[in-house]
């Protein structure tokens, strides 16, 4: 497998994971996610999930299994926001080491086909999940609001570097914005 299709997202989603909706999950053949969590979940200092995720998480559990995967070591920090979700986790990945996530998918006893990876980072999180043959769903990150208006040096890094090996992480047929809630759909 050559570089741009090992950063090359399946999907790419506009906004936040919460934007990711069952019918995408359903669309995609998914049964099962794995989350990441800093900047994917929640901000790089949170402690807690909002809200919003906590309605999103419930939204996604029908129509699939659900598995948090983070590089953090922090086991009070990412304990506490899988126990504010009630979702398994697994600590220290090394992303884009495949060895945590090959845990989360023997624990969700799903084949690797049916799982997404979803991530902010190509470098981290899309290129473990193309590694291990996932479907890869590429967020924008979710940023604490003190640090918004700084620059993202290495999202934007990854996105020069995806660009100069041959990967277009703005794919108009897999750039995805979520329906309109007060349609209902």
């Amino acid at each position: 497998m050559n570089w741009n299709n090992l950063i090359q997202p399946s999907l790419i989603l506009e906004g936040s994971v919460l934007n990711l909706t069952p019918d995408m999950i359903r669309k995609n053949g998914l049964k099962g996610l794995v989350l990441d969590v800093d900047e994917t979940l929640v901000p790089i200092k949170a402690a807690s999930a909002s809200v919003e995720l906590q309605q999103w998480v419930e939204q996604m559990r029908p129509c699939a299994k659900l598995c948090l995967v983070s590089n953090n070591l922090s086991q009070t920090r990412i304990g506490g926001i899988a126990r504010s979700l009630n979702l398994p986790y697994f600590l220290g990945a090394a992303k884009p080491s495949g060895r945590k996530i090959r845990q989360a998918l023997k624990a969700m006893d799903l084949p690797v086909h049916q799982v997404g990876m979803v991530g902010d980072r190509l470098f981290t999180d899309v290129l473990a999940g193309n590694r291990l043959g996932m479907f890869t769903i590429l967020v924008e990150p979710i940023i604490h609001a003190d640090l918004a208006l700084r620059s993202h040096p290495i999202r934007n890094f990854e996105v020069w570097v995806s660009e100069i090996l041959g990967a277009s992480i703005t794919p108009k047929t897999k750039r995805v914005t979520k329906i309109n809630k007060s349609s209902g759909k």
